[in-house]
């Protein structure tokens, strides 16, 4: 199972309910691979307004009705 034993923030409990992976997302999403992973492993992490962007973006492919709340408080 996705996640076992790793803090995980909701970005990263996200991804590993809908089974995918962080480099999958990172390629989706066009930001480095140490972005991705400190946004899915760092509850306190908030990404720059354009990476939450384009992170949203390739989230939406999967889940059209996601929203930026649904991942970082704003």
């Amino acid at each position: 199972m996705w996640g076992i034993g790793k803090p995980r923030s909701r970005l990263g409990k996200w991804l590993d309910k809908n089974g995918l992976e962080q480099q999958d997302l990172a390629k989706a999403a066009k930001v480095s691979k140490n972005t991705i992973s400190k946004a899915c492993n760092d509850k306190n992490y908030i990404p720059r307004q354009d990476v939450m962007k384009k992170i949203l973006k390739a989230v939406r492919k999967i889940d059209p009705n996601a929203k930026m709340s649904d991942f970082w408080d704003m």
